[in-house]
């Protein structure tokens, strides 16, 4: 059976973390699925991960469909949500309603991911949330907002670390399910978990937050680079070179088939 947003805000009240990593395709999912995570995202990370971009700006909303179909198709019990990318939810109301629309009714997602907490943002996360749309929010590091903020940490003044928690608070007013916290110090992090309802899913943000999420690509060592705070558990590119190495080696030496 698969997991509702209601079961997340039930795991923050028993103080249950919330496990939360990304995948791009079919085989990624169903393995994820399989391992028990909770959350599945198909995140505009993808934009790097699977297509060789250098930021997340480029991906269009139809490829992150395509992406999302495929992974829904490999989970049965994770929650499955999609990132709404650059240009397709900023415009209007009216364009989040159709770009998040898409996103449920097209590939089966159970939900959708949008970044900031501006007057906007807020807007567009009450209104989807009334017509039934599941919305996690995203605030701090903003990949899509790279141009004007960069990749650094945020929330280190005063005056961000207010924004940044008025920000979390109206979302989840607004009706939000969750909220990512990317790269903003620790004890910022705690206020917001601390002062909301629904859960928060750090990343590069402490230890205090309801649940973490990785990019799954720097979870598995197959990034070409990764941020500061991600972690990798296994070299996996490194053990797949070896493993077309020895192939070739035996198909060189007619050893295979």
């Amino acid at each position: 059976m698969a997991l509702t947003t209601q079961q997340l805000i039930t795991w923050k009240q028993q103080s249950r973390p919330i496990i939360a990593l990304t995948a791009w395709d079919y085989a990624f999912a169903q393995i994820l699925d399989m391992a028990g995570v909770d959350i599945i995202l198909v995140g505009d990370s993808l934009a790097m991960v699977a297509l060789g971009y250098q930021t997340t700006l480029p991906v269009t909303l139809d490829e992150m469909l395509h992406h999302a179909a495929a992974v829904r198709r490999g989970v049965e019990r994770a929650l499955v949500v999609c990132d709404l990318p650059f240009l397709s939810y900023q415009e209007s109301t009216s364009q989040a309603i159709r770009a998040a629309g898409r996103a449920l009714k097209e590939t089966g997602v159970q939900g959708v991911k949008l970044e900031g907490g501006h007057p906007a943002a807020v807007e567009t996360v009450a209104r989807l949330s009334d017509i039934g749309i599941p919305v996690m929010g995203h605030v701090g590091l903003t990949p899509q907002s790279v141009n004007r903020l960069g990749y650094r940490q945020q929330g280190t003044t005063e005056a961000e670390a207010e924004r940044i928690l008025l920000e979390a608070i109206a979302l989840s007013e607004a009706g939000a399910f969750a909220i990512v916290l990317e790269h903003i110090p620790a004890k910022l992090a705690r206020i917001i978990t601390t002062k909301l309802d629904i859960p928060t899913i750090g990343i590069g943000a402490g230890s205090d937050c309801d649940g973490q999420v990785l990019v799954t690509a720097d979870l598995l060592g197959l990034s070409e680079k990764q941020p500061p705070f991600a972690k990798s558990y296994v070299n996996l590119k490194e053990i797949i070179t070896k493993a077309i190495n020895n192939f070739s080696q035996e198909v060189r030496e007619r050893e295979f088939p």
